[in-house]
Formats: C-alpha cells, structure tokens, sequence
C-alpha cells in the first residue's frame, strides 16, 4: 500500500445509488473495490477472493450485513476490519453490529469523507498492531490472536472488546473519560449521549473480573475508568 494506504474493498449495499458513490468515491482515493447488492452474494464473494477491507449495510436481501459479519468472524477471524452501514443508530444497533463482529459503525447519512477517514484508520491500525502480549496483574492479554488469559481462564472478545482493553492495558493507572474512550477506541465523534461506552466496558468487566477476587477496572465517578491493582 502507498501513503494513501490503498486497500481491495468489498461494499455490500442493496441501495445502487449510495453503493455507485461510495464506490466512485473510494476509486478516486485509489482503492480497488468490489460491489455485491445482497449479503448472500458478498458472502459467496468472500469464498473466492481476499478483500483488505469490508464495508457491509445491514440491512441487505437474502443475508443481512450482520450475519455476513458473524460468518466471516468465524471462518476467517479477526484480521480483515470490518464497517457497518445502517440507518439504525441507536446505542443498542450500534452495540449489534459491534458484537457481530465488526471494527466500525457508521450511520446513514454520512460525509464520504468521514467513511475514507475511518477505513484509513482501521488500515493504519492494521499494519500498526504489535505481536505482543500485555499484562495487568494476572490478566494477560495476547494480541494476536485476539484473546485474554486470567489465570487458567481463557477469554474470548469481541473485535471491540479487544481493542477497549487493549486501550486500559496500555493505559494502565490513567482516568480514562467516556470521550476520550470513545474518540481513541472507536474512532468517531458519537452523539455524546451514548452510554456504548459504560456497555463495552460492563461487559469487560463481566469477562475479566465478574469472577475473580482482585478487580481490574474502577470506575472514577465524575471522570470515567481506570485499570490497575490498588
């Protein structure tokens, strides 16, 4: 890839006038870009070729972008991001599409401009990511794959899951705000009245310290989470 970080897209959406300018769009930023108009032939697509990106709406004929990211998690893993096109953009749509397995959410309508930001993002953190592992106390995290060990206990997460605790564990012993969280591990500019923030980090919390006598994330009232051992 060349400093415009040019990237074989695949676009999933049933609407051909929003497909033919997201299209025309990422061409002139140099990407290659595959279009299918249901979930049921991107998911054929995604059988015979490599994509380095995919951008899926949700609701699309035969197969909704949601189950084609659910299928393409568990056949191909975590290493190709993925972004989510919807008109839904509620906390609870965008935690679905998350869980599902996507990096990314963006609510229709939106600038272009914001989605190519966005694909630059996740392709930089891409080639960005370190083959390493991260400690906090007896939590282990292992980037690659994407799971967690505390103790003999091995945890499975999410794609944002992962990377919201990738955040506290290179973060460790720093408040951490609902916006800087939201800005630095999603990417984006919510609405700042989104509680997807407190909802990710619950469910870390059911994950990596439910069940076990010393807590890892505290919350600092007035000012978000923290990570570390008192």
């Amino acid at each position: 890839m060349d400093a415009k970080i040019m990237a074989k897209i695949l676009l999933a959406e049933d609407e051909q006038n929003i497909a033919s300018f997201i299209r025309r769009g990422l061409q002139e930023f140099g990407h290659e870009v595959q279009v299918e108009h249901d979930g049921g032939t991107a998911w054929s697509m995604l059988q015979e070729g490599v994509f380095d990106l995919l951008v899926l709406d949700v609701i699309m004929p035969k197969m909704d972008g949601l189950e084609v990211c659910r299928q393409f998690r568990l056949k191909e893993g975590y290493h190709t991001p993925v972004i989510m096109l919807t008109a839904l953009g509620t906390t609870e749509d965008i935690v679905k599409g998350l869980d599902a397995g996507a990096d990314d959410y963006l609510v229709k309508p939106f600038s272009f401009q914001e989605l190519e930001a966005r694909i630059k993002a996740l392709l930089r953190r891409g080639k960005e990511r370190p083959d390493r592992q991260l400690w906090c106390h007896d939590l282990v995290l292992d980037c690659d794959p994407r799971r967690a060990r505390r103790g003999d206990t091995v945890i499975e997460l999410t794609v944002k899951e992962y990377r919201l605790l990738e955040y506290f564990m290179t973060h460790q012993g720093v408040a951490l705000s609902r916006l800087v969280l939201l800005k630095d591990v999603w990417d984006k500019n919510f609405d700042t009245n989104t509680n997807v923030v407190d909802v990710y980090v619950n469910y870390l919390r059911n994950k990596i310290d439910r069940d076990f006598e010393v807590k890892l994330i505290r919350t600092i009232v007035g000012m978000g989470y923290i990570m570390g051992v008192r």
